[in-house]
């Protein structure tokens, strides 16, 4: 067990109404990096989920008269207080999650700027009068809160996916109540304690975790009092919740599943580029929605970048999160691991080859060992499906048209990188890729303060930037008659 400063930031119980509450069955939470029950907490009903939408129902008609100023106070002090205890949440983190700790405490610092930034935002949203028609009437467009806010968040990210969508709609107006992963539900928790130290009123902020996904998913999708539902996850799921919230016409917001290219064109920064290329593809051990997932590379210099690449790849440190200089932390569960399995297997049977790696990791467990393949194809499924993993593929191109033509050959549009030096083509390589994020020259663009959302496939709506408080709030349209009597 790590050392924690705080050990009241480990909780055991759900979120609901401003009360911890416990039930008659628990949830295990285990260690990713030895497979060891390090906890167990509430296992959440289809009954706890309603209770809390109930609270936050009730909660609502004192939140919404909240000024924004006021709002923003309050979480600006849920910021500090989550900055404060960055190294517990972090350690928190790596303990259920298994990412390297320093990774893990980026994320807390990363989750905690949503909060910082809406806490302003909140107080810049604003209506419209609109030049009137007629000398009797005024027209004007208020903006106020859709209401009781259902959100269910991933285990990838389990403080950032919460507090980016938290963050805005708190700061909005509305009430939440949150599903988090039931693997890991203890980060999840942590922000609730400190959600009510900061004053964040009763019933304003709710999390249930728990087993049963159908059962509480259902409520917050269908519960008439839920005004919006916001998803995280794959998009064979978030296909199934929209169609849930579609029988009460639900606001929805879904960040889904990507595909992501990186291109790398002949005249690119190659040292630039590899170091980029290892971070958006590895981090958190490859299961980001916009990891790296099809390296395609200009053919004079793909043999150059894949020998640069592969040397970079073999000093990353492959170990338990909490071991220092680790950056390949384990996977998340045995079915991940074994889908890195399948994938190899299929690839490598229609000519691909392993470079590096291919295999589990001598650690044994769910560590897999960090892989580069060549010689790959469009017909491999890891080129045709989201790898979520640490495999990373690698196939050459000939010319501008071919590539941009493969990279958007997908049902998928959330991230895109490219590198090139050439000002031109990199604004039309940015405008031609069909995606909701593109990144030219970097591989890292996270950020509270622009907007993450994808296209196609891959989403509906923007978390981040001025966008991402946009869908917590219901237009009203303002017709005043009577002006001049």
């Amino acid at each position: 067990m790590p050392s924690f400063r705080d050990s009241n930031l480990i909780k055991s119980a759900n979120f609901i109404d401003g009360e911890w509450v416990s039930g008659t069955r628990t949830l295990a939470v285990l260690n990713p990096a030895n497979s060891e029950t390090i906890a167990t907490v509430a296992d959440g009903t289809r009954q706890d989920a309603e209770r809390a939408v109930e609270a936050a129902h009730r909660s609502f008609a004192s939140w919404k008269k909240v000024t924004a100023k006021e709002r923003g106070a309050i979480l600006r002090r849920w910021h500090d207080l989550i900055l404060e205890n960055a190294e517990d949440l972090g350690a928190l983190m790596t303990w259920e999650q298994g990412k390297p700790l320093a990774e893990a405490i980026g994320e807390i610092n990363y989750g905690a700027s949503f909060i910082e930034f809406y806490a302003e935002e909140g107080k810049r949203v604003y209506g419209d009068t609109i030049p009137t028609i007629s000398p009797e009437r005024r027209l004007q467009t208020y903006k106020q809160p859709v209401g009781v806010v259902g959100a269910i968040t991933p285990w990838n990210f389990p403080t950032a996916m919460i507090t980016r969508k938290a963050a805005p709609a708190l700061a909005a107006g509305c009430t939440i109540v949150i599903k988090p992963d039931p693997g890991t539900p203890l980060s999840a928790l942590a922000l609730c304690e400190l959600a009510q130290r900061a004053g964040i009123p009763t019933g304003v902020l709710n999390v249930v975790a728990g087993s049963d996904s159908q059962g509480i998913g259902e409520v917050l999708t269908q519960h008439s009092k839920v005004g919006k539902f916001t998803f995280t996850g794959s998009t064979a799921v978030g296909k199934l919740l929209m169609r849930q919230c579609a029988s009460s016409v639900k606001k929805v917001s879904l960040e889904l599943g990507g595909n992501a290219p990186f291109i790398v064109f002949d005249d690119a920064d190659l040292d630039e580029a590899v170091t980029h290329c290892v971070a958006t593809k590895f981090r958190n051990c490859g299961q980001t929605c916009v990891c790296t997932n099809r390296i395609y590379v200009q053919e004079a210099i793909a043999e150059n970048f894949t020998a640069r690449l592969r040397e970079a790849i073999a000093t990353m440190k492959v170990a338990d999160g909490f071991e220092d200089g680790a950056v390949i932390g384990p996977m998340i569960n045995e079915q991940a691991v074994s889908k890195m399995e399948r994938l190899l297997a299929d690839a490598t049977a229609k000519g691909a080859q392993v470079l590096l790696g291919g295999s589990r990791h001598e650690l044994g467990g769910l560590f897999f060992q960090p892989t580069l393949m060549d010689s790959v194809s469009d017909d491999m499924e890891l080129v045709s499906s989201e790898i979520f993993g640490p495999i990373a593929a690698v196939q050459s191109f000939s010319s501008e048209g071919e590539v941009i033509s493969k990279a958007n050959a997908t049902d998928s549009g959330l991230a895109a990188y490219f590198f090139s030096r050439d000002v031109g083509r990199v604004m039309r390589v940015a405008e031609a890729l069909e995606y909701g994020i593109v990144c030219s020259n970097s591989g890292v663009f996270s950020t509270d303060v622009a907007p993450f959302g994808g296209w196609k496939q891959s989403g509906i709506g923007s978390e981040g930037g001025k966008e991402g408080i946009v869908d917590f709030f219901e237009t009203k349209f303002h017709s005043m008659g009577g002006i001049d009597r």
